[in-house]
């Protein structure tokens, strides 16, 4: 097993935080989860996923819950009962091996308009944060929560710190001496520090803190049944096209044969285990996502060793700091955090170069106008049936 952790490594390690930090953030502050359980569960998640897997894994929020139960600030409870239904749902689809046999039928046009919806996602979300108006930072009230000035004359400050940051990464994007992710987020805390973050330091203190299990008690029938239709329904095709399999996909075009454990089967099967503990110890729902691994990859991730650092990270912050561990990630700005998944999203973008007959194409293309009018679940039903109704038809590219 290639493992390493040099300078490379430690900046992929950190080239998904823009995706997981402010949606993980929301979820701590409007909907009341355990910031030990969910730091903990990704960090565990991370460490256990590369050890099994031997090639970079991400560890991402699940979108659809995420925005739903942030959007509607839904109970802890509610969160709690969607984790564990999708858990049992993705066991049930691993171990039968029913999505095993999904995956041979899905085309690769249908896997490559779910990369580069993602993307085009990832890359708006990462404007949305450095221009100031992510839901997030309309929430709190202000484009950099967390420090103590919000404008530098007309300009938002993340904008400033988004556009400087932005053009750090240019420049170093391909340096391995310097590399753009460490330099960037590195750098980026430090300026969060001196701009005021420091501020949520002061009362810190290091301990030992385990998480409580369920938290919030076990959920009621009402709360699974909520959660079964507002939640766990919308997200499971979601999870199936970008987690699973359209990240299988992207995993062996990064690593070739290394990758040979990223089965559909093996990534249902550990998302599943995820999703249960995450669900006992009061976190959120995770996922394997397509466009973490993009950003993991993006920005110097090889081995495993990327996994066990970010990994590493999240479960001393857990353990170490408990309900306080969500202060010390307050010091990246969310500027740097949308620089981040701008460059995460455009790496999963270029993934529709291998295209090349026009029916594809078409596919894609109508996938990326139902993601961006409905969701990424519509788009992946949608670009299943266009794809085989083409085929059928027989057009010709």
């Amino acid at each position: 097993m290639r493992i390493s952790f040099n300078r490379m490594e430690w900046a992929g390690s950190v080239g998904d935080l823009g995706a997981l930090l402010p949606l993980a953030f929301a979820m701590i502050m409007i909907n009341g989860l355990s910031a030990t359980g969910l730091f903990l569960t990704v960090g565990l998640f991370y460490i256990i996923g590369g050890m099994y897997y031997r090639v970079p894994i991400a560890v991402q929020p699940m979108k659809v819950v995420a925005a739903y139960a942030i959007a509607q600030a839904l109970s802890p409870e509610v969160i709690t009962a969607s984790g564990m239904m999708i858990a049992v749902l993705l066991f049930f689809l691993g171990l039968t091996g029913i999505v095993s046999q999904a995956s041979k039928v899905i085309p690769l046009s249908v896997i490559r308009g779910v990369q580069l919806s993602t993307g085009i996602l990832l890359v708006l979300k990462g404007i949305a944060l450095a221009v100031g108006n992510s839901s997030f930072q309309a929430a709190r009230g202000a484009v950099e929560p967390f420090l103590s000035f919000q404008r530098i004359g007309p300009v938002p400050l993340s904008l400033a710190i988004g556009i400087f940051f932005a053009a750090v990464t240019l420049a170093l994007i391909k340096s391995k001496r310097f590399p753009a992710g460490l330099v960037v987020v590195g750098s980026g805390a430090v300026l969060g520090l001196f701009l005021g973050a420091w501020k949520v330091l002061v009362d810190l203190s290091l301990g030992f803190h385990l998480p409580e299990i369920l938290p919030f008690g076990f959920p009621s029938g009402e709360a699974f049944s909520f959660a079964l239709l507002a939640l766990v329904l919308p997200q499971v095709p979601m999870t199936l096209g970008n987690a699973v399999i359209a990240n299988k996909d992207l995993s062996f075009e990064y690593f070739g044969d290394e990758s040979r454990r990223v089965t559909d089967r093996a990534l249902c099967i550990s998302m599943g285990l995820a999703n249960m503990f995450s669900a006992f110890v009061g976190g959120m729902p995770v996922c394997h996502g397509a466009g973490g691994l993009a950003a993991h990859y993006r920005f110097g991730a090889r081995t495993n060793g990327s996994n066990l650092i970010v990994g590493g990270i999240f479960v001393l912050l857990a353990i170490g700091f408990g309900s306080e561990s969500i202060k010390v990630l307050h010091l990246i700005p969310m500027g740097v955090l949308g620089v981040l998944l701008v460059f995460a999203g455009w790496q999963l973008v270029l993934t529709v170069r291998s295209l090349r007959a026009k029916v594809d194409i078409a596919v894609v293309i109508v996938m990326l106008g139902i993601t961006l009018t409905t969701n990424l679940a519509w788009a992946f039903g949608a670009g299943i049936i266009l794809s085989l109704l083409l085929q059928k038809l027989k057009v010709s590219s």
